[in-house]
């Protein structure tokens, strides 16, 4: 550690985020410690907001550490490009789900268009992934958990 990061303290936006994100977890678990939702057999729908709030912990604890150590490092300019790809991804996410597409299709979209904007140039490769996260994220989902996620055409030929 320098003796100018010493002077200064912490990395303030690395504390910011850092016990924001221990807030979060804070009420993920609240409000997951209330949930009466039961389910017979399998883990049930109240296990994914704990396993996110132990994810939220530990990302809220690497930005302690990190602002404390040697802070975030400074970001870069944003791509214009990349971004309106994710951007344009999330509406797709959202018009899918809107328009009855279901959570497959969705979340096909949102991957494709992501990998886009990080620079991925094989679409084809790309809807395929994305169809596979999407039809295994769903029949988790929809098996192990006992929850539904929004279905469309698809997803009633599983359920």
């Amino acid at each position: 550690m320098t003796n100018e990061k010493l002077a200064r303290g912490a990395d303030r936006p690395a504390l910011i985020v850092g016990v924001l994100l221990l807030a979060l977890a804070g009420i993920v678990y609240y409000d997951a410690s209330k949930q009466t939702i039961t389910s017979n057999y399998g883990l049930g729908p109240t296990a994914m907001p704990y396993v996110a709030c132990i994810g939220l912990v530990l990302l809220g604890l690497a930005h302690l550490f990190v602002a404390f150590r040697d802070g975030l490092p400074r970001p870069e300019a944003a791509d214009k490009s990349a971004l309106l790809w994710i951007i344009g991804g999330l509406i797709g996410l959202i018009a899918c789900i809107a328009a009855g597409g279901g959570f497959v299709v969705a979340i096909t979209i949102l991957f494709a268009c992501t990998a886009r904007g990080f620079g991925r140039r094989a679409l084809l490769a790309d809807v395929a992934i994305g169809f596979v996260l999407g039809l295994v994220i769903f029949l988790v989902f929809a098996k192990l958990l006992t929850l539904l996620l929004p279905a469309g055409p698809l997803e009633h030929l599983f359920i």
